[in-house]
């Protein structure tokens, strides 16, 4: 049986590895390509478990896939019952919710000719942990191989197949196989080692004639012009998705910042600041130094408790001596003021406190600009905001969203 597919996606047929994953965007073909190569293995008397993590029917499995290829292929001898398809070869599959009980799969795993994780971004480290060592030949297999005069070395091995979107470089699957690939699939080409193979493509990829008969175009361009840019190469180019979910602050935003003194063409003018975030044991501490509207210096400290973490900060300003040292004096924060007086004693440095459960700052002007990225007109700052603390980070939210506009599309603003 020939099976018509990307040639990014041949080398996954071509080799044998004990893991074998094919990564994109929407529309790659990933789902519908690994669905063939399962028939075809079926056909050959291939057993398949076919799973996600979590799945609560059969509905939300690739049962409907299967079906589908099925009957687009024309391929004999396959009977299709609600919760599983046979073959007359003796192949067949059985579904399965990874994450649930993924300890009762143990038995159910050995001997068969592969697992197939849809969506294998969502997978956890313990689910990935389980099945992994229970993917393997079983003794019915290896008395087959030695009646057959096959080499034990030759045996072919079970094999785990993930279909899978980038999300987060947090992923488990992504920090265990992914990490290590991203260097060469960013050049085009397919990952592989010892362990495994990981190949990549995008609806870019595919034939014309492919894409336009999946009826995607015209959702794809509306998404271009008006998702954000990181959502749009998540969902379309297979990138991680850098986001996070309800953050006031887009990723393409805060890319715009990175240099944008130099991308501008000005200078780092005005008071130099630093901002303390004290923590204790088992958080971590930072800092952030600003001259003007540029920042400097950014740094965590991630072990001690609070008067090392301190100290760190208050030694860092001593060196640098900027002009003000503001720190978070809520909850924590609240007993550090003497300390923070006796170390700058001396030093022409303003000493802040910040407070951000006070009432936000000129509780009665209007709060909004003309390029606020908030739709809220007419309100005050007291009706706005909750506290300072809101307030300020929505403030920081605007700048990064004006100096965003200045880099991308040249409007100008006082730096």
């Amino acid at each position: 049986m020939r099976i018509k597919c990307l040639p990014q996606f041949e080398p996954l047929i071509n080799k044998e590895k004990r893991f074998k994953i094919a990564v994109g965007g929407r529309s790659s073909t990933k789902t519908t390509f690994v669905a063939d190569y399962v028939l075809v293995t079926m056909m050959g008397g291939g057993i398949w478990c076919c799973g996600r993590e979590f799945m609560r029917s059969i509905s939300e499995s690739v049962h409907r896939t299967l079906c589908d290829e099925i009957e687009r292929l024309d391929l004999p001898g396959f009977n299709e019952r609600p919760n599983c398809i046979e073959h007359i070869s003796g192949g067949r599959n059985f579904y399965v919710s990874l994450g649930r009980n993924v300890l009762s799969l143990k038995g159910q795993l050995s001997g068969i000719r592969g697992l197939w994780i849809e969506e294998g971004e969502g997978t956890s480290e313990n689910t990935l942990r389980v099945l992994t060592a229970s993917m393997r030949s079983s003794a019915l297999d290896y008395k087959r191989a030695i009646q057959a005069g096959t080499a034990i070395e030759s045996m072919r091995q079970p094999e785990i197949w993930v279909t899978m979107n980038r999300s987060s470089r947090k992923d488990p699957i992504t920090e265990r196989f992914l990490a290590r690939a991203e260097a060469t699939l960013a050049q085009g080409k397919h990952y592989e080692d010892e362990l495994c193979i990981i190949a990549q493509a995008n609806y870019t990829d595919l034939p014309r004639d492919w894409w336009l008969a999946s009826g995607l175009e015209t959702e794809r361009a509306d998404d271009e012009l008006r998702c954000s840019k990181a959502f749009y190469r998540h969902k379309w180019l297979g990138d991680y998705l850098e986001t996070v979910e309800n953050s006031i602050i887009e990723s393409e935003w805060f890319d715009a910042c990175i240099d944008a003194h130099l991308k501008l063409g000005f200078e780092a003018i005005g008071q130099e600041k630093i901002a303390y975030d004290p923590a204790d044991m088992g958080d971590a501490k930072a800092l952030g130094h600003m001259h003007g509207s540029v920042v400097i210096d950014v740094q965590q400290k991630t072990d001690g408790n609070i008067d090392t973490g301190t100290i760190w900060a208050l030694e860092y300003t001593a060196l640098t001596k900027p002009d003000v040292f503001i720190w978070d004096s809520d909850g924590i924060g609240g007993g550090l003021l003497s300390q923070i007086n006796i170390a700058l004693a001396g030093k022409k440095i303003d000493i802040v406190p910040f407070k951000g459960q006070n009432t936000a700052e000129d509780p009665y002007a209007i709060y909004g600009e003309p390029d606020s990225t908030d739709k809220s007109r007419g309100k005050s700052n007291k009706e706005q905001f909750f506290n300072m603390r809101a307030q300020m980070y929505i403030r920081l939210r605007d700048r990064i969203f004006r100096t965003y506009l200045a880099v991308t599309r040249g409007k100008y603003y006082d730096p």
